[in-house]
């Protein structure tokens, strides 16, 4: 088939208007939000609906088309952006943006896979209900590629990844047939979970066109806290200590490093650090129940004073209303952007014990500052989960060439790498693998899971069309 007969065909099916040929046209869909990937394509397709997705993936797979799968492009791998071989169709689900069903009784919404974060929390809150998935991009990631890459958040610490939120899948198969998983139940034995193969498969295994999640009461009441602290292990211990008195109240407990914390506040002049002087870390607390506000401001004052006394923590405040809440957590929501602004950025997602982070964070801080002396090493995460953000902020006119940034990223990757899987953790927690780490996942993964991944990749895709250059290589 010649090229113009197969833009025709896909023409046919999405409508000649979804279909994108021009360089300016394509150019947004073809390069990452922190324009460190970008790659080049046949054509950009934009369906409407699961039909379409499938009739193109199938005409796709016919006639021997990489397919690339993408939906709000902020992922920070580059999952979602095509090579350069020219070759690929983007097959983008932006338009895919339809709430299916609220089912308020079952605590349960379904919707496609389009569909923007901050509109699916907010569908939720107009039942009084939650979807509690939160990031710095929630007004911009869509439901499919956080599904597609098991996204965390700051919310991790009270629901879980995406994983834990989602009940049931709608996914376009390579060969263009439709499995239809949408089922809105906590409990079904029938067979192997299959929604869970391509939770964090990186549209390497299919296209997810809908999602089932999982909402939640909605809190009445909550609260917000910023504390100033010495050590990582002065964190872990407080978190501790709040999860014992507050109990499953605690919805987040975010930690920042001081460099990182000045990053922030130099790139968005608008915050401000609402605790005097300086300290070595941060932390951000959020408690919420249904209970009074009263009730949580003397369950935290409580933990607090008593970090004070003994010396665990050097200061705090608690926000006294929604603006000032809003405004401490802004500065860890931030963080990306202004790092983007700060210079060259090579941000790991790694995992550790939650007991083994302060190992990793000085193993990772000597290295990287040894090697980097130029560069400023950062740290900020989620330490309720174990997975702290290690960030090396380089000046962006350090590099002669783009190539020896890469030389650079590869090795503050490899530090953290090392440094990670030496303390029994990961490469990656929440960013997935996409084409930053696809050569560096053989280095820390057993072969033997590499060859149940292959298996699993070849039964669903055997000409490794999908989503290729991701993941997991055909050896």
């Amino acid at each position: 088939m010649t090229d113009k007969e197969f833009l025709r065909q896909v023409a046919s099916i999405v409508g000649p208007q979804h279909v994108l040929t021009a360089p300016a046209e394509m150019a947004p869909y073809l390069r990452d939000w922190r324009g460190r990937y970008s790659g080049s394509a046949h054509c950009i397709v934009r369906p409407g609906d699961t039909d379409e997705v499938a009739k193109v993936l199938g005409l796709c797979m016919a006639h021997d088309r990489p397919v690339v799968p993408q939906a709000g492009n902020t992922g920070l791998c580059g999952g979602a952006i095509a090579s350069n071989t020219g070759d690929s169709v983007v097959i983008n689900i932006t338009r895919m943006n339809r709430v299916r069903d609220i089912d308020a009784i079952n605590g349960t919404m379904t919707v496609d896979a389009g569909c923007i974060l901050q509109h699916v929390r907010d569908a939720a809150d107009s039942q009084n209900l939650l979807f509690p998935m939160l990031l710095g991009s929630v007004g911009s990631c869509e439901i499919g590629g956080l599904v597609s890459t098991n996204a965390g958040g700051t919310g991790v610490l009270r629901y879980g990844n995406m994983r834990e939120l989602v009940l049931g899948l709608e996914v376009a198969l390579p060969d263009g047939r439709v499995w239809n998983g949408l089922r809105a139940l906590r409990k079904d034995n029938t067979g192997y979970d299959l929604k869970q193969m391509f939770i964090g498969a990186e549209g390497t295994l299919g296209i997810v066109t809908a999602a089932v999640l999982r909402l939640f009461p909605r809190l009445s009441a909550s609260v917000t806290a910023m504390v100033a602290l010495n050590a990582v292990s002065d964190a872990i211990t407080l978190l501790r200590e709040l999860r014992e008195r507050l109990g499953n109240r605690v919805e987040a407990f975010e930690i920042m490093s001081a460099p990182q914390l000045a990053i922030v506040l130099k790139h968005m002049n608008q915050l401000r650090n609402p605790i005097a002087g300086d300290a070595p870390w941060y932390a951000m607390i959020e408690i919420a129940d249904s209970h009074s506000q009263h009730h949580l401001v003397v369950g935290l004052e409580e933990v607090l004073g008593a970090a004070l006394e003994r010396g665990g923590i050097t200061d705090a405040t608690i926000a006294p209303d929604l603006a000032k809440a809003t405004a401490i957590w802004d500065l860890r929501h931030n963080i990306s952007e202004s790092n983007k602004r700060a210079g060259f950025t090579v941000s790991n997602d790694t995992s550790v014990p939650i007991s083994r982070q302060a190992d990793f964070v000085a193993r990772v801080s000597e290295q990287a500052s040894a090697a980097f002396p130029e560069a400023q090493i950062c740290f900020c995460g989620h330490i309720g989960d174990g997975n702290i953000h290690a960030i090396v902020v380089f000046p962006r006119a350090l590099f002669a060439s783009p190539e020896a940034a890469e030389a650079a990223a590869s090795r503050a990757n490899t530090i953290v790498h090392d440094a990670s899987v030496a303390l029994g953790g990961s490469i990656s927690a929440e960013h997935g693998i996409g084409q930053m780490h696809l050569h560096r996942l053989p280095r820390y993964t057993a072969p033997v899971e590499l060859d149940l991944m292959r298996t699993i990749k070849r039964a669903l895709d055997p000409k490794w069309l999908m989503n290729p250059g991701k993941v997991i290589t055909p050896e």
